[in-house]
């Protein structure tokens, strides 16, 4: 009940003194451990790139230097808030070796804080962003470290990384697999494997006297378990000694403090109090207000533990007595106000710089609104055009397949009339058969109604059936050939739908019917330099005699159907660009007939 008083008291005393001589001294220039000068220099450094508005990514740095100076004296809440910050900038720059550095340090601080799933999702995070397969190994174990509690599971882990970081020749992250390993023995009860471990990391930290020391604490602490007091208490002795010849008393006292533990745990009271006696001393004369106190309390742990409350009141006096004294000489307490107000206007100058991007940030979106009503409007127009595009396109198509069923209407009406002239010759079996021949036609023709090309195959198949139809009716009156080169795959190319019949039909009702003696008609299909070319052949009696013996309704519809012919082509040059063309010449005299040549490139696809 009395420690308790007292302590309060202390508390109030301290604190309340040490704001009060911060706010006196701390225009002033003191002497500080190279320690507190490197973070207040990391802090004063990072103020600096805020308040110079400097690029994003040299603020990062200045985060993880800040990070990695708090994290040194233990402060890995405010650590971990600093490397959030970083890994932010980082992320949003899309810098992803950063981000994931940067998410592994996250996660190493978490840890020291014991927030076991949150090192775990950093981890995680960190392997993978890594852009490197050693990085995303490396960190994919220490999360499915943090993962299992099993010891050896953990060894597991350790032990891959380990491996890998001794190759790649990373010390620092090394001593700390090592260090890993070590607690996971310890976890074991396999002290002699820790002490192993300790050492070996000890090996990759000599260039780092901090961590080194912290090390070789942990090691004596080991010793101590296993009650090898004499390794231990060798260990910290040679730590103070070493602590005394560089003048660095903070970690003299720290050390005076592990060994008086240790004594204790020895069951060797009287010395453990005096080394105490002695770290509260030191602490005294160099103004370490802190350690002092912690010496304090140990000390009257001790004393009351033993009865001795007159023991702890005298030393409680003689705190209070050197108090002034050891606030005004202690540095530490301004470099920690000093590090207070650097750190408010960090967070000043931080919430500058968020209005200030947040501003930028309106600004942009306005112009990023305008550019894209702008982008908008040009896709309105584009889409407008190539919607007309499209419509003049299907326009042309519905025109194409009205053209092409243009073709039908007087193909019928021919057809029904040869039906009739068989019925009413009383030839039954010949008009059933065509009748037979006719349908088969148009259904093929129906098919293929809605296409613009078919293969040559089918165009050839679809057009003998109608020169058989038409040579049933006038059997008398010619012979045909179809001949197509072997250079022309049948099932490849393709050729333009039902462009041949009317050429055909007019060979036949206009030239072939009226030729004296039996006629002869050729369709044939070359292939030169990619050009195809078909010529339909007759010796019929040729264009201009034909015109003499035509009524006038034959002329109309002939004419009608000459014109429909070159409108399909038209169309469908602008519809596919294949350049086709018609050629209608009469032949000379001797020869008597006519001779259509129709020529377009090579087509297998469209």
């Amino acid at each position: 009940m009395m420690k308790t008083k007292w302590t309060f008291f202390f508390f109030l005393l301290l604190f309340g003194m040490k704001t009060v001589m911060a706010q006196d001294t701390i225009k002033k220039k003191s002497k500080q451990s190279q320690k507190e000068y490197n973070l207040n220099q990391a802090a004063a450094e990072l103020k600096k790139s805020l308040s110079e508005d400097e690029n994003d990514l040299q603020t990062a740095q200045k985060y993880e230097a800040l990070a990695k100076q708090l994290s040194a004296k233990g402060q890995y809440a405010k650590a971990e808030e600093y490397l959030k910050k970083a890994r932010d900038i980082y992320a949003k720059r899309n810098k992803k070796k950063e981000a994931a550095i940067t998410n592994r340090g996250i996660a190493k601080v978490q840890e020291s804080q014991n927030k076991t799933q949150d090192a775990i999702v950093s981890y995680e995070m960190a392997s993978q962003t890594a852009t490197d397969k050693v990085a995303e190994k490396i960190n994919y174990n220490d999360a499915e470290r943090l993962k299992n509690s099993a010891p050896e599971q953990k060894k597991d882990y350790i032990s891959s990384n380990i491996q890998i970081l001794e190759k790649e020749g990373e010390k620092e992250e090394a001593a700390d697999a090592y260090q890993q390993m070590a607690k996971a023995n310890i976890d074991r009860n396999d002290a002699k494997a820790a002490i192993e471990n300790y050492k070996k990391a000890l090996e990759n930290v000599k260039h780092k006297p901090e961590e080194a020391i912290k090390i070789k604490n942990e090691i004596a602490k080991v010793y101590a378990s296993e009650n090898e007091f004499d390794k231990a208490i060798e260990i910290n002795k040679k730590l103070i000694n070493e602590a005394k010849e560089k003048n660095d008393s903070e970690t003299q006292i720290v050390q005076m403090q592990e060994l008086a533990a240790i004594y204790f745990k020895q069951q060797e009271a009287e010395k453990g109090i005096s080394v105490l006696k002695k770290a509260y001393e030191l602490a005294i004369q160099n103004g370490k207000t802190i350690l002092a106190k912690n010496s304090l309390d140990q000390l009257i742990s001790e004393y009351n533990a033993k009865g001795n409350g007159e023991k702890s009141i005298e030393l409680y006096e003689n705190f209070f007595e050197n108090f002034e004294s050891l606030i005004k000489s202690d540095n530490s307490l301004v470099d920690s106000k000093v590090f207070q107000v650097t750190e408010d206007r960090i967070k000043h100058l931080e919430k500058e710089r968020a209005l200030k991007d947040e501003l930028i940030s309106k600004k942009n979106t306005f112009n990023y609104f305008l550019l894209g009503s702008v982008v908008l409007m040009v896709l309105l127009f584009v889409f407008i055009v190539k919607a007309l595009y499209s419509i003049k396109t299907k326009n042309k198509k519905i025109a194409l397949q009205s053209l092409r069923r243009e073709m039908n209407p007087h193909f019928i009406f021919n057809s029904l009339n040869s039906v009739n002239q068989f019925i009413s010759e009383n030839k039954e079996l010949e008009a059933n058969k065509y009748l037979t021949s006719y349908s088969n036609l148009m259904r093929n023709m129906m098919e293929n109604s809605n296409k613009d090309f078919v293969t040559l195959n089918n165009e050839v198949e679809q057009l003998k059936k109608y020169l058989d139809l038409e040579h049933l009716r006038f059997n008398e009156k010619f012979d045909y050939e179809i001949t197509i080169d072997d250079a022309l795959d049948g099932d490849a190319v393709l050729v333009p739908n039902m462009l041949l019949q009317p050429h055909l039909e007019n060979a036949i009702w206009h030239g072939l019917r009226y030729k004296e003696g039996k006629g002869f008609l050729k369709l044939d299909f070359k292939l030169k330099n990619n050009i195809v070319k078909v010529i339909v052949d007759d010796n019929g009696i040729g264009l201009a005699k034909s015109k003499e013996l035509k009524t006038t309704n034959q002329k109309v519809h002939e004419s009608r159907g000459m014109t429909n012919t070159r409108e399909r082509i038209s169309l469908l040059n602008e519809l596919y660009k294949k350049n086709i063309s018609l050629k209608i010449s009469e032949k000379e005299n001797p020869e008597t007939g006519t001779r259509i040549e129709i020529s377009f490139p090579l087509i297998d696809r469209i």
